[in-house]
């Protein structure tokens, strides 16, 4: 089978393996493709393996905001319902997409079949671009932009194996834009070939009614161009500008377009040069044009030069013979039923369309362009002189009057403006950013200077009780410096008469064309009017309203050497004005809710510095400045004048993270405090986290992912650290010499995950030592590569000796990301080592003999110590405790006595048996004893050994 245009097209497979069922197997397989399918489909499928397209992919993007009554609706929704009523009791699909692929209107040959479709074959909204649905019809229409045909294993995706399909583009023919596509869609098996009739027939009365919705000056014009251009001499040989540039980026058509309105505006045959982005120069030409009725306009053409001849663009035999002379097909075949315009030509003719080709006769101008929005002229290089070679091409642009044209470029430029609200306003949550973000909008577009004043409440992420009369001058920005503004920062106080409280009053902008005009309320302003009237003239207050709250006050102004502003000005200042607003308020909202997890952030942390003198501690919290985390540290007084030095990070951010980390750092101060060791901590930890976890799936929330901890206990008494970490980064230590080191702790889960135990590692810290623990905030970042950080590192802290306070701040002005997008935690230590002199150690077998002994032994240290008045309490607590691991206990015995911020008794013994404080009754002998340890010392507790446990009290003393 061969359609119009050459191009052969197989429906089956053809015997030995040849066929396009064939040749997708082997290019899915990575095979080479050369025969069995026909060009533009094996381009298309290379386009969709590049972009990684699977053909085993059902679903598709699906929008919701695509315009039901839009103009392509309206021409289209007639023309479809004839043809579901031609083609009822058939299974034809009917659809309508727009220039993006997005299907807006489908109809069914029948109805109850139809249902049993997938929602992406009979719900309007889906979008079947190349891009994202592989080669269909729509896709390869709005690729090639010409009619095509795709059939069975022609189709990249799986599901549309089985079926067949034509898809054809429609143009807006007074622009040449593609505004759409209509398809058929049908079983393989119902092929018909006069189905390339019916679409181009039910297209082209598509393209009639969207012309029809254009206005008759704008079509008489387009008609005198055309008579004008096919009875000229000498003119070079037109080319349509839409074919020649397909390749084109979207942003050199749009700049084409607006140029080409500039000199529609001028109103004369002026022309201009334009750079495209890629270096080729593209010239425009103004031609004055009038039409029968006295329409007087200009016709902008394309100057396309270095082009090669239109031979070697279309084959010799794609001219209809019914062709208009000098005009393209499809534009006069599109004219028929307007009046004033001329007779239908066919513009579909089947070998144009198929082949996507148009020429004009040899001397005659080919017009076909583009409009606004839609493809236009593209360039070639420079303009080749040399014999033989093509002459420069042109082609239509646009075609307008000089005062509609005006009008149209400053509606387009208004429509770029507010296009470029949505990208350049809002870009981050901060206030000011926000409405220094509106004012460089608008400068120089619309205003030569703008001044922004919020209220110092909104500033702060709250609401302003009194908007008019809490302003601070927020922004000041425009063309050039030194205006006579309120400078930033300053309250600014308008009088009951000015435009910007009149706006607020009223809840709409307020124009002022001429501010010296307006004496009634300039004696009240406070811009120093009389400088600054010798410099402006013109002003539009905006308010900034969003969702019921007033936020602020934006005024636009313009200089001496621009025009007044006027009502169209006004609308788009409105325009402006609101969606900024919107932004400012996300900022606010966001500044509030980040204050407020922030306070409890804070208030979830130390406060202070416990006493203790084993280490020198320092910490910072720094918040990450999209959200804030759940970063912690701690800082645990233990039992034997250790300390527990925590760092932990709650996954996420907000809130939920911030209450989540208030509540783990109470279990992990609550469980060092009962003196288990790093493991275990971390194991009632991990156990939390999972119970939280639970809670949160129950009660419908998103549950914690969970958390990383890193705890450690330092002893000053043996200068020995032992850490443990759930999925934590390790410590750093930095020696007395300056080395740095990262010890090698087991990694162990995070916390939450369960099921693997966690492993305590031991290292010796010399006198000196700075031990530092941080959060993951410090050290990775997607900018920064972790290893260059943790060389950083190394070198910060090796640097010469610094106080716990110095190191914190070095590390966060050297190593710490500059906009950190995480939160930080930082907590220094520096170690200190008790005197020998201040321990004192008796070691007695389980013999309550030698409890007397060990007591006088206690009283003498103390008397070396000048600790005489303790020697009583220290005395009893000694030999009640002592007597206890020899009654209830398992030798050796151990006593220790700790000279430090108060004196400890420790008396430690083999078993594992723990003693509990009870109220004795009046007849019991015994039971007493713990009783009076606790009324003696200021604390006393257990905790547990790996063989044995250890039971002491601290005693207070004078002065300490």
């Amino acid at each position: 089978m061969v359609l119009p245009g050459g191009e052969p097209i197989p429906t089956r497979p053809a015997t030995g393996g040849a066929g396009p069922a064939r040749s997708r197997e082997r290019f899915l397989q990575g095979e080479p493709v050369e025969t069995g399918v026909r060009a533009s489909i094996l381009h298309s499928w290379q386009r969709c393996g590049s972009l990684g397209l699977s053909p085993d992919q059902d679903d598709l993007p699906f929008r919701d905001d695509f315009d039901p009554d839009g103009h392509i609706v309206r021409a289209a929704a007639p023309v479809l319902d004839r043809l579901q009523y031609r083609f009822a009791g058939s299974p034809m699909n009917i659809s309508v997409a727009d220039a993006s692929g997005t299907v807006l209107l489908r109809r069914f040959g029948e109805a109850s079949p139809a249902r049993a479709l997938p929602a992406i074959q009979r719900v309007p909204g889906f979008v079947f671009a190349e891009g994202v649905a592989g080669t269909n019809g729509i896709g390869l229409a709005l690729a090639e932009r010409r009619l095509i045909r795709v059939y069975g294993a022609e189709h990249f995706a799986e599901r549309s194996q089985g079926s067949a399909c034509r898809a054809l583009p429609v143009r807006d023919l007074l622009s040449g834009r593609i505004e759409g596509v209509l398809c058929f869609g049908y079983p393989r098996s119902a092929e018909d070939p006069a189905l390339a009739t019916v679409i181009i027939k039910a297209a082209e009365a598509i393209e009639r009614r969207l012309l029809g919705q254009s206005s008759a000056r704008g079509r008489a014009l387009l008609r005198a161009y055309l008579e004008a251009g096919a009875t000229a001499a000498g003119l070079p040989r037109g080319v349509a500008v839409e074919q020649l540039a397909l390749e084109l980026h979207p942003r050199d058509r749009s700049v084409l377009v607006g140029n080409a309105a500039e000199l529609i505006s001028r109103g004369d045959g002026a022309t201009t040069d334009v750079q495209l982005s890629d270096g080729r120069r593209v010239t425009l030409v103004g031609r004055p044009v009038t039409s029968a009725s006295g329409v007087a306009g200009i016709a902008v053409e394309a100057i396309l030069p270095g082009l090669p001849r239109l031979d070697s663009l279309a084959p010799a035999n794609s001219l209809g013979a019914s062709r208009q002379a000098g005009a393209p097909p499809g534009l006069c075949a599109a004219l028929a039923d307007v009046p004033g315009v001329g007779p239908s030509r066919g513009r579909h003719a089947a070998p144009v369309a198929e082949h996507g080709s148009d020429a004009a006769s040899p001397g005659q101008p080919r017009v076909d362009g583009s409009g606004p929005g839609g493809a236009v002229a593209g360039g070639g290089g420079e303009t080749d002189h040399r014999p033989g070679a093509p002459p420069p091409a042109r082609g239509l642009v646009l075609v307008g009057e000089p005062d509609v044209g005006t009008y149209a470029l400053a509606a387009r430029r208004r429509l770029e403006l507010l296009s470029e609200v949505s990208t350049r306003i809002g870009t981050t949550l901060d206030i000011r950013r926000t409405a220094e973000e509106l004012a460089e909008t608008a400068v120089p577009r619309l205003a030569d200077f703008v001044v922004v004043d919020l209220p110092e409440a909104v500033l702060r992420g709250e609401e302003s009780a009194d908007a008019g009369g809490d302003l601070r001058r927020t922004v000041v920005h425009g063309i050039r410096d030194g205006l006579s503004f309120r400078p930033v920062g300053k309250r600014v106080d308008y009088g009951p008469t000015a435009p910007q409280l009149r706006c607020l009053r009223e809840g709409r902008a307020v124009l002022v064309p001429d501010l010296r005009a307006a004496a009634g309320w300039l004696a009240q302003d406070p811009e120093h009017p009389g400088q600054l009237l010798g410099q402006v003239h013109s002003l539009i207050a905006v308010p900034l309203l969003a969702r019921g709250v007033v936020l602020g006050v934006a005024g636009f102004y313009r200089g001496q050497d621009s025009p007044p502003f006027g009502d169209d000005d006004r609308d788009l200042a409105q325009e402006l004005a609101s969606r900024a607003a919107l932004s400012i308020d996300n900022a606010r909202r966001y500044t509030r809710e980040r204050t407020m997890v922030l306070a409890l952030q804070r208030s979830l942390l130390p406060h202070g510095l416990p006493d203790q003198s084993a280490v020198d501690v320092a910490h910072r919290y720094l918040p990450a400045e999209s959200d804030v985390g759940g970063d912690w540290y701690d800082i645990v007084p233990l039992s034997g004048t250790r300390v527990g030095l925590f760092v932990g990070d709650v996954v996420g951010h907000g809130m939920l993270s911030a209450a989540t980390m208030g509540q783990l750092r109470t279990a992990a101060r609550s469980f060092a405090e009962l003196d288990f060791p790093p493991d275990d901590v971390l194991t009632h930890l991990d156990n939390l986290v999972r119970r939280l976890d639970r809670e949160d799936l129950t009660s419908g929330d998103s549950g914690i992912i969970g958390a990383t901890c890193l705890y450690a206990i330092y002893d000053p008494t043996s200068r020995q650290c032992t850490m443990a970490r759930a999925g934590h980064p390790p410590p750093a230590v930095v020696h007395p010499g300056g080395a740095v080191s990262f010890p090698e702790l087991p990694a162990g889960p995070p916390l939450g995950l369960g099921g693997l135990p966690f492993e305590a590692t031991e290292i010796h810290l010399p006198e000196g030592s700075r031990l530092m623990l941080y959060t993951d905030g410090l050290i990775e970042d997607r900018r920064r590569d972790v290893d260059v950080v943790l060389d950083q590192l190394r070198e910060v802290l090796g640097q010469a000796e610094r106080t716990p306070e110095e190191t914190c701040q070095a590390v966060l002005d050297t190593v710490a990301p500059a906009h950190p997008c995480d939160d930080i935690a930082l907590l220094v230590a520096r170690t200190h080592a008790l005197d020998p002199d201040r321990i004192a150690t008796w070691e007695l077998p389980a013999d309550p003999a030698l409890v007397s002994e060990v007591r006088a032994a206690a009283v003498r240290q103390l008397g070396v110590w000048g600790l005489d008045e303790a020697a009583f309490a220290a005395e009893l607590v000694i030999s009640e405790l002592v007597t206890n691991a020899v009654r209830h206990g398992a030798g050796p015995i151990r006593v220790r006595l700790v000279h430090d911020r108060a004196l400890i008794c420790e008396v430690s013994d083999a078993s594992n048996t723990a003693p509990h404080l009870r109220r004795a009754a009046g007849t019991d002998e015994g039971g007493r004893g713990l009783f009076l340890v606790a009324q003696l010392s200021r604390n006393w507790g257990t905790r547990y050994l790996p063989q044995g446990k250890v039971i002491w009290a601290e005693c207070g003393l004078a002065g300490v």
